[in-house]
């Protein structure tokens, strides 16, 4: 259960904004894709554990060195199934105005694009601009038609199970010790996830 404190009329208002949009019918010419951060620590295993052999299963040691963390943006298009995800080594605002370039990249032909986020702090043209430039920055920012979701109701961002899917299917209980191992995996799992949605296939692959 989630757990909402109050419903003014702001989180009624972007609620009912978020859920007409998805309601729309699909427009190539205004695509709606939804972002979601997703923080990974990265851990290398202290002691190698031991491979399964003739009556001896697989054995991993429990202790692990922490080698600092990373992230994932989780970028997926609801109406399509079509991602973007893909790992970053952090989420400050140069690695969030790269994400929204390659968004832009894709549907270059797009009038606008329809861009669900959440609330935090580097979801802002001031990304942009800091890391493009003021011109650049803008006329990228100007690319999208932004939609937030409520305080408290991230839910509304199908970005979330975009995140629970990657948690899932992607990193399961591996340690993964290297950003350029994090890198690798997500892009293969995005891969194999839109591989399996090309092929009519209502789930993300695996």
């Amino acid at each position: 259960m989630w757990c909402v404190p109050e419903i003014g009329g702001e989180f009624i208002e972007r609620m009912e904004d978020l859920l007409e949009l998805y309601a729309k019918p699909e427009n190539p010419s205004e695509p709606v894709v939804c972002l979601d951060e997703r923080p990974v620590q990265l851990l290398d295993a202290e002691r190698p554990g031991r491979r399964m052999g003739p009556g001896s299963v697989a054995k991993r040691d429990y202790e692990y060195v922490r080698r600092g963390t990373a992230n994932i943006f989780c970028v997926v298009e609801p109406r399509t199934g079509r991602r973007q995800t893909h790992a970053t080594p952090n989420r400050k605002g140069r690695a969030f105005a790269r994400a929204l370039n390659r968004i832009a990249r894709r549907h270059r032909q797009a009038r606008t694009i329809h861009l669900v986020l959440d609330n935090l702090n580097t979801h802002a043209e001031k990304s942009l601009t800091e890391h493009y430039g003021q011109l650049a920055g803008k006329r990228l920012w100007r690319r999208f038609t932004v939609h937030h979701t409520p305080k408290h109701a991230s839910w509304l961002n199908p970005a979330e199970m975009e995140a629970s899917l990657v948690s899932r299917e992607c990193l399961g209980k591996r340690r993964l010790g290297t950003f350029k191992a994090l890198r690798r995996e997500v892009a293969a799992w995005n891969r194999r996830a839109d591989h399996a949605r090309a092929g009519g296939s209502t789930g993300s692959g695996g």
